[in-house]
């Protein structure tokens, strides 16, 4: 079909017979070219996923030339309908213009079109008209056509039209919720102002979300990109300068990026701490709250850290953190911190020395704010200290993590004995949901299992003899716990 589609019959039967003929035989054969037009389907189709053009103006500017073709298409059929009537004053057009057949053929396709969009509108002004049967036939078809040639461009123009402003409604939605919860819950007109900057922020900078953009590709492509963005930045913080590439790329690919408009606090005074930020872009002041005001006392810029010292020393953040300006960080937990050190002793050993200068050099109107400081710093180079002793070679730490039955080493290194292992305690059997224990108790997981059973006795109230897993295993070394663990002490 789409040899003969291109063939010119014309052409070749001149050269074989040596004359012109123009009979209508040779009409219908030219009508085996409309079937290249699913050719031009095929075409909008490719376009419509290529995105270097605009989706929208693709389907609009097919939707145009479908319309135009079923105009065209439907008014040249009528005209010919009417010119091969055998008495032509008895057609829709001989009624309006007589021997039409011998004037311009341009008048002849004038009236065609303007008749087929009139049709195709629904106007119907009735000026032009079928007259015989063969025109009422093909006006019916025509008129059933156009309600389903009808409801598809309206379709299509509304879909378009409503993909266009979907977002502005959704962002639209989204404001109005805040403000109905603000108003319903007496929020301060600060913290109203927060949430609706924070809002329009999401859905200004939606295109550059790491999470939507990365979620659906391949782990390996997610961590190249990571470290392309993000490597150079961790590499040039205070806390990880002169650790090994292994932890970098560790801490790169846990980590999660994301935007905050200007004023608004991503770290809170006296919070627990459960993640630290690396800052990327942007500015942020470091406040503290003091008779009844908020004072700055500094303020960071990109590859500075906010919060780790409430991590590192596990206590409640010392200083709120506000962004002056639009900020990008990468956040990190203090838990995912805590497993990608424990296995490089000389980077946890790195990370303390670096840590334990940075608060030494610190301003002296930061160091006031955080309490027992001298006493926090003293008990960190004690522990690194005691590392140093306890891992004085390679071949020392493998003797010892030989001679360990879980294949681990007894010794923690000296960042990971900053973070103690929390876990939530409690007092009845897990096949057992007593009231008023339903959430547990967080504690910090003692040095020894008896001490474990004390501080079950201070919580429930009741000393407890066996330690069990919600899937009912038996607790024999804490040693095999890991943080936020769920454990069931009970009298058996």
């Amino acid at each position: 079909m789409d040899i003969a589609s291109t063939l010119p019959f014309q052409i070749i039967y001149r050269i074989i017979t040596g004359e012109m003929h123009e009979g209508e035989t040779f009409g219908f054969l030219n009508l085996l070219r409309l079937w290249r037009l699913r050719r031009v389907a095929e075409l909008y189709k490719r376009l419509e996923k290529d995105t270097r053009f605009s989706y929208f103006y693709t389907r609009l500017i097919k939707l145009i030339s479908v319309t135009l073709f079923a105009v065209h298409s439907a008014g040249c059929f009528y005209y010919w309908l009417a010119a091969h009537h055998k008495t032509s004053g008895n057609t829709w057009i001989g009624v309006q213009v007589k021997d039409f057949k011998h004037r311009s053929i341009w008048l002849g396709y004038t009236y065609s079109i303007y008749w087929s969009i009139v049709t195709l509108s629904t106007v119907g002004y009735g000026d032009l008209h079928a007259v015989n049967t063969g025109e009422k036939i093909f006006n019916m078809f025509y008129m059933l056509f156009n309600i389903g040639l009808t409801a598809y461009i309206i379709g299509n123009m509304t879909n378009l039209i409503v993909h266009a402003a979907v977002r502005t409604f959704a962002m639209r939605n989204a404001i109005n919720q805040i403000l109905r919860y603000a108003s319903k819950n007496r929020l301060p007109e600060g913290l109203k102002e927060q949430m609706l900057a924070h809002m329009q922020l999401k859905f200004k900078t939606a295109e550059l979300q790491q999470e939507e953009v990365l979620e659906d590709l391949p782990k390996a492509i997610r961590t190249s990109i990571a470290l392309h963005l993000f490597h150079g930045v961790v590499a040039s913080t205070y806390l990880f300068k002169g650790v090994s590439e292994d932890l970098l790329t560790q801490l790169v690919t846990e980590m999660k990026a994301e935007y905050f408009p200007p004023k608004v606090e991503i770290i809170l005074q006296n919070e627990i701490p459960t993640e630290f930020y690396i800052l990327v872009s942007g500015t942020l002041d470091v406040l503290v709250y003091k008779n009844g005001t908020d004072q700055v006392l500094s303020k960071i810029g990109p590859s500075d850290v906010a919060g780790e010292i409430g991590v590192v020393f596990n206590i409640p953040q010392p200083f709120t953190m506000r962004t002056k300006r639009l900020s990008q960080v990468i956040r990190l937990s203090h838990h995912h911190l805590k497993q990608m050190v424990q296995p490089h002793s000389e980077d946890g050993k790195t990370i303390i020395s670096n840590f334990t200068q940075y608060m030494k050099d610190l301003k002296q109107e930061m160091q006031q704010e955080i309490p027992s400081l001298k006493e926090l710093l003293g008990d960190t180079t004690v522990e690194q200290a005691t590392a140093n002793e306890e891992l004085p070679s390679s071949d020392a730490v493998n003797s010892q993590r030989e001679t360990n039955l879980e294949g681990t080493p007894e010794d923690c290194t000296s960042l990971a004995s900053k973070y103690p292992t929390r876990v939530i305690i409690h007092g009845h059997h897990p096949n057992e949901s007593p009231t008023g224990d339903t959430n547990g108790k967080l504690i910090h997981l003692p040095d020894s299992i008896e001490d474990l059973f004390n501080v079950a006795e201070k919580k429930f109230g009741k000393r407890g003899n066996k330690i069990l897993m919600e899937d009912g295993s038996e607790v024999e070394e804490l040693d095999a716990l890991r943080e936020n663990d769920r454990l069931f002490i009970f009298e058996s």
